[in-house]
């Protein structure tokens, strides 16, 4: 596979940025824009020089994945190897590990876990490259724990603009209130969480709101809880829509005959608990649900572009965002610009952006600047709303009046 431009020139900042003498560098790079191609590239040009390579990944589902690609690219297996970090972390498997000249890590946003630091710190040797979208981590403090360099690729408006990207249209349609659900380890309790979701209406609303806004697509629904998937996945089957559920507890075959059905369009609905996320590719996925609430960008980003992938067979395609938990309130919307740092992440300002929400067709959008005249139209179903006007003041001066 040959590489796009923009993957290109991020393959050659790394390099400028090894051969500057960072030893330890995170990438930048948007969901869907090509990741798994670029570390196989990478790591393609080190075993091609005879060098040894470990790549790290912290969920079984990626192995395979990120396998078949280097396969493709032509990376020598018996120089690159695949592992999950929780394997390769143990003192045992450490020991009979030979030392790798290059590890490369996946979503390194995990890389101040204490798996990871300890195969660091076992191999201080070896040059280390991570890859993620968002260069955070709720709780742990900045990157820079790990990484010395941070060098960053396209934005997302880049990628949605040049159409590597599908556009989106992102609706607000609220199912329930987290006011009042404490928070634990940097993000909401989930227990609390699974316990506030886990309701009929819930779970009514959330297929109504499917047959509204997103009827006939190939949806995948993120929910706070396994028993609130289940539910989901049957309130669904029971209005006729062929869906189903899936959690890390699901045995192997089962996950891999329902994904299978997935992706060939005999499920059409994929209720699921945080299994996929983070690499689950599903080029014609069309839509997702967000039934969890999330004080974490990084999931929140993960989640909502799943469907933002484009599809070859489907040029005009347009994904489908449905927020009924209010995520898009705490971090904006998925292709957002940020100021990414790999210092401490410091206190969030609350957003200048100002959005707009349409009543008849919850549709979120960013209005037009305040203007004295004219009528603001939701730009996706005509709706006329009611227009916030600037301050006399400002009206003057934007008319030229100085006072």
């Amino acid at each position: 596979m040959e590489l796009r431009p923009y993957q290109q020139e991020l393959v050659d900042k790394i390099r400028q940025a090894i051969c500057s003498g960072y030893q330890r560098v995170c990438a930048v790079l948007g969901c869907g824009g090509g990741k798994s191609v670029i570390i196989s590239t990478i790591a393609k040009a080190a075993t091609d020089r005879g060098n040894r390579v470990l790549f790290l990944v912290h969920r079984k589902e990626l192995v395979s994945q990120i396998k078949r690609t280097m396969d493709r690219q032509g990376v020598d297996p018996f120089l690159c190897s695949v592992s999950m970090v929780q394997t390769v972390s143990r003192m045992k498997t450490l020991a009979r590990t030979t030392p790798p000249s290059l590890i490369i890590v996946d979503e390194a946003h995990h890389a101040l876990a204490a798996g990871y630091l300890r195969i660091f710190d076992y191999f201080p040797q070896a040059t280390v490259v991570g890859f993620t979208a968002t260069p955070q981590r709720m709780g742990d403090g900045g990157l820079g724990k790990v990484f010395q360099q941070l060098v960053e690729s396209v934005s997302t408006k880049w990628l949605i603009n040049n159409h590597y990207l599908a556009p989106y249209h992102l609706y607000s349609v609220p199912l329930t209130d987290v006011t009042g659900i404490h928070t634990r380890h940097g993000d909401y309790d989930q227990s609390e969480i699974a316990k506030l979701m886990d309701k009929g209406a819930i779970f009514g609303g959330t297929v109504s709101s499917w047959l509204q806004q997103a009827k006939g697509k190939k949806t995948i629904v993120y929910c706070a809880s396994v028993k609130t998937s289940k539910a989901t996945a049957e309130a669904f089957k029971q209005q006729g829509i062929p869906a189903a559920h899936l959690d890390g507890s699901t045995p192997k075959e089962e996950r891999e005959r329902v994904v299978r059905e997935f992706r060939d369009g005999k499920i059409l609905v994929l209720c699921n608990v945080d299994l996929f996320g983070e690499g689950f590719d599903v080029p014609d996925c069309e839509a997702v649900q967000l039934l969890r609430p999330t004080k974490s960008l990084t999931l929140f980003i993960q989640q909502a572009m799943r469907p933002m992938r484009i599809n070859p067979n489907d040029p005009s395609k347009e994904a489908i965002i449905l927020d009924h938990v209010g995520n898009y309130t705490r971090h904006g919307f998925p292709d957002d610009d940020h100021d990414w740092s790999l210092e401490a992440k410091k206190k969030k300002h609350k957003s200048e952006t100002t959005t707009k929400q349409c009543p008849v067709c919850f549709h979120v959008f960013i209005p037009p600047k305040v203007r004295e005249t004219g009528t603001l139209r939701c730009p996706y179903c005509g709706t006329e709303l009611e227009e916030e006007r600037a301050p006399r003041a400002e009206q003057e001066q934007l008319n030229g009046v100085s006072l």
